[in-house]
């Protein structure tokens, strides 16, 4: 079984409308059931409109339920640009193909440069971007792995889908995990939002994450871009993606992103949908509701306001200090940045502003050793 499968035998406009028939009481029974496990069909009246009226109960319950598995700790990590080179078109990213910005892949001397820096911010846990082109190809990928993995405890990727075979030969240069946001789960939607490049085949991106699990990564990040489509809807989506990686690929742990839509370079962005600060906080919870288990990110996409309270709200990771131009730690150029950042400050204010609130932000829960990257007398740190 493949997760399109799955995906396929559910249509999206009526899980909208089953979502949009919960009832209060139904809504109850979810946060009644909480502690014993929720269904997909707790997890649809947690995020529907019937729900808004609780938020304040699902937000205790998330924030307990986290403190329990988590405790109060906050892992910080930092997303690094290699390229901005991209093949796909796309109406909601900086990068897309149509938009006439200067396209760069960065060195290996300007990689490292940016490591250094990383590394004075205190990171262990850095975030590997790309567009989708050959340029930034698996052999490409492979080289700024075997530059980064001295300096680092974990590296992840975002990029485009590749196959098992070479997500397996990325492991062996030290990939630790693989983020694979689906952007939307609705077909329509999908297609009026990539226009042209690999990326328009949403079949084969629904499959990411059954590739990673055959290729043994470590963990895998799912996620949509909220504002594409009905946001009630994808996110059921994600947690429909989420109950079935748990139950087929459970050697596997789980993290879910809530990437909200961002100004960028480009025409203004057609058939999107609102999605507000509180539709965020909603979805949120009732992700950690569904999963206790899971890890929640948050990025800098937000503002410094927002992050600043919702964070308490089932979060066990945010990014920091963030740049989203190629290499922009280095060298910053804002008209290279794939979309804007809200939440400017550094990862030392970020880290200060946690401790005050009690909480410990952890640069580093992951070492070289579990990918099997720790050479004899070596040891990261």
């Amino acid at each position: 079984m493949s997760f399109d499968t799955v995906w396929s035998q559910h249509d999206f406009a009526a899980v909208g409308l089953h979502i949009a028939k919960a009832r209060p009481i139904d809504v109850e029974h979810a946060l009644g059931r909480v502690r014993s496990g929720l269904s997909l069909d707790d997890f649809a009246a947690l995020l529907s409109p019937a729900a808004t009226a609780y938020l304040e109960d699902m937000a205790q319950l998330a924030h307990h339920l986290t403190v329990e598995r988590f405790g109060h700790t906050m892992q910080l990590y930092a997303p690094l640009y290699l390229s901005s080179v991209c093949a796909n078109v796309c109406t909601y990213c900086g990068f897309s193909a149509h938009n006439r910005i200067p396209r760069i892949v960065i060195s290996d001397e300007e990689i490292i440069a940016n490591a250094g820096v990383l590394n004075g911010h205190g990171f262990k846990h850095i975030l590997l971007l790309t567009g989708e082109s050959p340029k930034v190809g698996v052999d490409y990928l492979g080289h700024a792995l075997r530059l980064l993995r001295p300096h680092f405890s974990s590296l992840s990727l975002e990029v485009q889908p590749l196959s098992s075979d070479d997500y397996a030969t990325l492991m062996a240069e030290g990939l630790s995990s693989v983020m694979v946001y689906q952007e939307t789960y609705d077909a329509a939607a999908y297609a009026r939002h990539h226009v042209r490049g690999p990326k328009a085949d949403m079949r084969y991106r629904l499959n990411t994450p059954d590739r990673l699990s055959a290729a043994g990564v470590k963990k895998i990040g799912l996620g949509a871009l909220y504002g594409l489509s009905a946001w009630r809807t994808d996110a059921w989506f994600v947690g429909l993606h989420l109950r079935y990686l748990e139950k087929h690929h459970w050697r596997t742990r789980a993290s879910i992103s809530f990437p909200r839509l961002r100004p960028h370079e480009g025409r203004a962005l057609e058939g999107s949908t609102s999605y507000g600060e509180r539709d965020l906080v909603q979805t949120m919870c009732a992700f950690r509701l569904l999963s206790p288990e899971a890890e929640l990110s948050l990025s800098t996409r937000e503002s410094l306001t927002f992050r600043n309270h919702a964070f308490r709200l089932g979060i066990t990771a945010m990014s920091a200090g963030s740049r989203t131009d190629p290499g922009g730690y280095a060298r910053q150029n804002p008209a290279l940045e794939q979309f804007a950042v809200d939440d400017t400050r550094t990862a030392t204010e970020v880290a200060d502003f946690l401790r005050a609130q009690g909480y410990e932000p952890v640069w580093k829960d992951w070492d070289g050793t579990y990918d099997g990257q720790c050479r004899p007398n070596q040891a990261y740190t």
